[in-house]
């Protein structure tokens, strides 16, 4: 569809003097308002704070007879993994537990690659090219990891189901250099999106070149639903155990946004023998993680009923933020043909898809009237959107008389940027 179809330039030029006096005033508002990343507000983190009230009973005995002061336990303590085995429908000998990021995991599956190659396979610094298929948008840090280690990065777009499954199948199955994928499976970030059954079948049975191609899959929001019918996620794991392909998943997690990002609790799932071998790797590594923590969150959700009592709370704060972004974007923006966003039903983010060319001159002119968002173009590997178009909303950190503001900034900066674009081609 054409930009502001059914407008004259005259009615056009008026907008943009209505929307440039607005933006004048944002900017005299001096704002510092803060949207570049998903992190959780003062009141979610509240939700959690009867967790080290624990302490104060000074028992740090596990129900096994562990004393979780001291050394040992390499893989966690086995009431916290038997939690993570629920959350993420694998058995507990299939989950091995860290500290409080799952990145950390993820990173760590990489560097044991590179330096000793994953179960039964070559360790990775022995090719002379590691390339890795980036569905996106999708998460900076992912393609953060692979910059950092000199993986090449192959963007693969996607769809409303997930991935492009045409396009990965085809080249994991030509090229022995890929070596593997990232995926937010579930509420995906940014976009919201959770894979279909097909897209999950289609992973777990696709022939790849390399042999020792692995699926990185980030299940980070696998609990954080905004409403009461949240999506379902076909479990990878068992559907590469029935394709014969059991140690071509790493799955991760953590209660980073389910208690405390800063002292939470991280989960790597995997095939037994993937986890005997992680588990000797890691052994070599560290002695333990803090069994103190997972002892202190074990006793406090419970099980995963405790855990899912507990994500309604998050969904009561977080749903009327979400709600208000989406209300303010359909107010100020729909019916112009200048922008789409999705619209998500859990996760932490909404993407939203400006005119080819506009997201970087958005973004800059929002940060101009005060508002910081994530970069243009960090959704995409190596921090380049080739369309220009798309940005990531956090709704959940600010408060939400803040957010408003922010999203209503953020609306008039895209008409502006859209409307010069529209007059500019017109001239």
């Amino acid at each position: 569809m054409k930009l502001y179809e059914g407008f004259t330039p005259a009615q056009l030029i008026e907008r943009k003097n209505a929307l440039e006096l607005k933006f004048e005033g944002y900017k005299n508002k001096n704002f510092n308002l803060d949207m570049s990343r998903g992190k959780p507000c003062v009141e979610q983190l509240n939700l959690s704070n009867d967790i080290y009230r624990q302490a104060l009973n000074f028992d740090f005995i596990s129900e096994n007879g562990v004393d979780c002061r001291n050394y040992g336990i390499v893989d966690g303590l086995p009431e916290m993994k038997r939690i993570f085995a629920q959350i993420l429908d694998v058995t507990e000998d299939e989950v091995i537990l860290g500290d409080s990021s799952s990145l950390s995991l993820m990173y760590g599956v990489i560097e044991k690659a590179f330096n000793h190659g994953l179960l039964n396979s070559v360790p990775w610094s022995k090719f002379d090219r590691v390339k890795f298929l980036c569905p996106s948008p999708g998460y900076d840090r992912h393609f953060a990891i692979c910059e950092l280690f000199g993986i090449e990065m192959i963007t693969v777009p996607m769809k409303d189901d997930g991935p492009d499954m045409d396009m990965i199948e085809k080249l994991a199955a030509e090229d022995e250099e890929i070596k593997g994928i990232w995926c937010t499976p579930i509420y995906s970030n940014p976009t919201g999106i959770t894979y279909s059954d097909e897209v999950v079948k289609r992973f777990a049975n696709m022939k790849t070149k390399a042999k020792d191609f692995t699926i990185f899959w980030d299940a980070a929001y696998i609990v954080h639903h905004l409403y009461e019918e949240g999506d379902r996620l076909l479990n990878i794991l068992s559907e590469c155990k029935k394709a014969g392909n059991p140690d071509r998943v790493f799955i991760f997690a953590s209660t980073a946004k389910i208690s405390f990002p800063g002292a939470g609790v991280a989960a790597m799932a995997c095939s037994v023998e993937n986890a005997k071998y992680m588990k000797k790797l890691i052994s070599i590594q560290t002695i333990g993680p803090n069994k103190i923590n997972h002892l202190l969150h074990a006793r406090f959700f419970k099980d995963i009923n405790g855990v899912m009592a507990h994500m309604k709370k998050h969904a009561e704060i977080l749903r009327p933020k979400f709600e208000m972004v989406l209300n303010v974007l359909e107010k100020n923006l729909g019916g112009l043909n200048i922008a789409e966003w999705t619209r998500p039903r859990g996760g932490y983010f909404i993407s939203l898809n400006v005119p080819e060319g506009c997201a970087g001159e958005v973004v800059a002119k929002a940060q101009e009237a005060g508002v910081k968002f994530t970069s243009a173009g960090a959704t995409y590997p190596y921090g380049r959107d080739p369309r220009d178009r798309n940005i990531r909303i956090a709704p959940t950190f600010p408060p939400i008389n803040e957010l408003e503001q922010a999203i209503e900034v953020l609306c008039t900066c895209i008409e502006l940027v859209a409307i010069n674009k529209v007059l500019k081609s017109e001239a």
